[in-house]
């Protein structure tokens, strides 16, 4: 693409006229003089980016890029009309399975580029912890030794250094905003190959979009259709009922946007990189061709969970938050569409494999943040819900979302059955005192409820879970 931001588009061929592998002149591995001054030129407009460590003006616009690629056609008017009636007939059907009344203050039908700007901000504040750390990493292992500037170097390459601080600091500082930008242009790729997959704002199980926002991505609703021989309404309604039923969620229970995002960022301030295996990767780095280095961005074990128990207490939270919100979803997206679509059951059985694989976008968005953002034991889960439905009833399924210390545990995720019918009756007195105004603890702190956990039900989230208890993915190593 021509307009592709400079060091994001393929690397030069070895018969390129452009490319002087064996003339580096004065700066050594650090290429031609002449090139690196062109190369210098072209990055002013990155190196004037001061919105922090990890340039997202670039990864937005490199997202763009990726979704323009791959062509990303408007909404039709037919479309948008589809799509709102779906959802409007979901958050209807809804009504009845689920004592959380409808979070849906608007129903729009997305293109990627339009699911694009209304989730980045929070996908910026997912990676931004992680992002930064690469960058302070990047930024040391591409120092360079004074010896490698020698008296040739042009006057042009000395004045653009002065302008950024003066000296080799200058450079330094260059080369943190360099690697600012291609963390972020890594970033931004990712997203914008996963607004190829997506259907929704939900679909990761993560709040993405704004609040009350429901929407379906009709590209995204087509592709998951594709193969699984029923008709097109249907899988529009059942993927419907699946967003709608998030937003209730999430609406009604105040603490647990803020829960879940806090996990995702507990989970990544216990990120490390690992300095040795990048240096590895690019024992020499030429900053007028940065592919390489995105290669090595890419790889699986660039970033590293701490083995510490904040650590795995943080997977422990996240993973078993994940779990629970899938398994209440599917457990009232069944009872409401059970008797109302044909395919129900098989549309379930898609959409579970689907969370539990994922698809390669999903994974290459992992190892940048060095986790994959989907639940494990998403069976189980459903289990619990689907028990209690039948024990306590809708009132007392839907009141474990009152607190997080009533919610099940990962131990509880072990035997479903005995949390449901182990426990004494359920006291309804927190939900009452809430009652249609969602549950308490819109004050909580990120990381969950208070400390002891006592309440029947199963207590706080874990701080000391077993991480690898069970399920199909983790995090990257």
């Amino acid at each position: 693409m021509a307009d592709r931001p400079f060091g994001f588009g393929p690397p030069g061929q070895p018969g390129d006229p452009d490319r002087k592998p064996d003339d580096q002149g004065p700066l050594g591995p650090l290429g031609d003089p002449d090139q690196f001054a062109a190369a210098l030129r072209q990055f002013a407009d990155l190196l004037s980016y001061r919105g922090g460590p990890v340039n997202w003006d670039l990864a937005k616009n490199v997202a763009r890029h990726a979704i323009a690629a791959k062509g990303d056609p408007s909404v039709l008017g037919a479309q948008r009309a589809e799509v709102i009636e779906a959802l409007r007939l979901a958050d209807l059907w809804l009504g009845e399975v689920t004592t959380f009344p409808s979070g849906i203050t608007k129903m729009e039908a997305w293109s990627q580029s339009e699911w694009l700007e209304a989730t980045f901000p929070v996908w910026a504040k997912l990676c931004e912890p992680i992002a930064a750390k690469g960058v302070e990493a990047m930024s040391s292992m591409l120092d360079v030794d004074p010896a490698q500037l020698g008296e040739g170097v042009p006057e042009e390459i000395r004045t653009a250094l002065g302008a950024l601080g003066g000296g080799l600091g200058g450079l330094a500082g260059m080369l943190r905003q360099l690697g600012g930008a291609m963390i972020g242009g890594q970033t931004g790729t990712a997203v914008g190959e996963l607004a190829g997959e997506v259907v929704g704002s939900t679909d990761i199980g993560l709040p993405l979009g704004p609040e009350g926002t429901a929407a379906l991505l009709p590209s995204g609703v087509a592709a998951f259709g594709e193969g699984l021989s029923v008709d097109a309404g249907e899988v529009r309604l059942f993927l419907a009922l699946r967003e709608a039923a998030h937003h209730r969620l999430f609406a009604h229970v105040p603490w647990l946007r803020a829960h879940l995002l806090g996990a995702v960022e507990a989970y990544a301030n216990g990120i490390t990189v690992d300095i040795a295996r990048l240096r590895e990767a690019m024992p020499d780095v030429d900053v007028t061709n940065p592919e390489a280095l995105r290669e090595a961005l890419a790889g699986e074990a660039l970033f590293r969970p701490e083995d510490t128990p904040q650590q795995q207490a943080a997977l422990a939270r996240l993973e078993t938050a994940l779990a629970l919100v899938e398994g209440w979803v599917a457990t009232v997206v069944d009872a409401a569409a059970s008797a109302r679509l044909t395919h129900a059951s098989a549309l379930a059985e898609a959409v579970r494999r689907r969370r539990a694989s994922g698809g390669p976008a999903e994974r290459t968005f992992a190892t940048l943040v060095g986790l994959e953002l989907r639940p494990r034991r998403l069976r189980e889960a459903a289990a619990i819900w689907e028990g209690l439905t039948s024990a306590r009833g809708v009132d007392g399924r839907d009141a474990l979302w009152a607190h997080p210390d009533l919610l099940p545990t990962a131990e509880d995720l072990e035997s479903p059955s005995a949390f449901v019918h182990g426990e004494p009756e359920l006291d309804m007195s927190l939900f009452e005192q809430n009652e249609g105004g969602g549950a308490s603890g819109a004050d909580e702190p990120p990381g969950g409820g208070a400390p002891g956990g006592g309440a029947p039900g199963g207590g706080e989230f874990p701080e000391g879970g077993d991480s690898s208890a069970g399920g199909e993915t983790g995090p990257q190593s």
